[in-house]
């Protein structure tokens, strides 16, 4: 199945205490580009996070946000500063045997006064931390291929229908061609007629002349082709996978046939129906470059 290069995709879990949220968003782009977006103390996760992305996504502009919330973790602890409060205590027991000041203090006060408090933040666990975030991260990025893949079925659907109208089409000029040699010679045996003002034609040179203009204006080498570029279009988009830059240059190619068999053309109706093909293979074209 063909994906689509836009999609999203949202996880969180709590794991160790920690939690984690992944979320997933990616856009157009001609190769894979990943940008990483989480707290700075975590930086260590970046290269890990794309490494475990391109096991799911082949190309397209992806950003991938993590936030972590400590708050609930083990990994702080509180202590007193005990030789700092003890040098406080002095100076309030000085301040009441010399000053004569008395007055109590109570904890909540201790406790504002700086530096008594002594909070201290436990190194993480690098490699907990990231087989966490990264367990996330697969949950979030299964979610954005579900997207993908949803968006990817649609595009396929309009690609194939506008490949059965196209290939429609092509058989129309195909029937087409062989009466526009026939009403050649017949335009052709007339105006001979007229300007030699004789019943008695040279039909052997009329032969020749319509072989010439029937060989200029063949284009059974380019529909054959044509024929076979749609094909080949069909068995990619329904054997799926990474194909996208495949069917930008199959659809290169379509363009390169009808535009030979428009030059060709010395006829209004193959005319018309060239202009409606190459209408067709441009609403191709803008759905490929959605294509991963």
């Amino acid at each position: 199945m063909v994906k689509s290069m836009t999609g999203y995709g949202r996880a969180s879990e709590t794991l160790n205490s920690r939690g984690i949220t992944v979320e997933v968003r990616s856009v157009n782009h001609r190769y894979l580009d990943c940008t990483v977006k989480s707290p700075r103390a975590y930086a260590f996760l970046d290269e890990k996070v794309k490494a475990c992305l391109s096991e799911f996504v082949a190309r397209g502009k992806v950003d991938i946000y993590i936030s972590i919330d400590n708050s609930d973790s083990a990994n702080v602890s509180v202590s007193l500063n005990e030789s700092l409060l003890n040098g406080y205590f002095d100076v309030f027991e000085k301040l009441n045997t010399q000053y004569g000041v008395n007055k109590d203090i109570s904890v909540s006060e201790i406790i504002r006064i700086p530096d008594v408090l002594v909070i201290e933040k436990q190194e993480d666990d690098e490699e907990e931390l990231s087989a966490d975030v990264l367990s996330v991260l697969k949950t979030a990025l299964t979610e954005h291929n579900k997207m993908r893949e949803k968006e990817g079925s649609r595009l396929a659907d309009d690609i194939l229908s506008r490949l059965e109208l196209i290939e429609t089409l092509a058989k129309t000029v195909e029937e087409r061609s062989p009466k526009c040699v026939e009403e050649y010679r017949e335009k052709l045996e007339l105006r001979m007629r007229e300007v030699l003002e004789s019943v008695t034609i040279d039909q052997q040179r009329i032969l020749t002349e319509a072989a010439i203009f029937a060989d200029k204006i063949a284009v059974d080498e380019e529909t054959v082709r044509l024929h076979s570029h749609i094909s080949q279009f069909r068995d990619m988009i329904r054997g799926g996978g990474a194909v996208g830059r495949k069917l930008d240059f199959l659809v290169q190619e379509l363009n390169r046939e009808v535009n030979t068999i428009g030059s060709k053309a010395n006829d209004l109706e193959i005319t018309s129906i060239v202009v409606d093909i190459k209408a067709e293979i441009e609403k191709i074209r803008e759905q490929v470059q959605n294509i991963e």
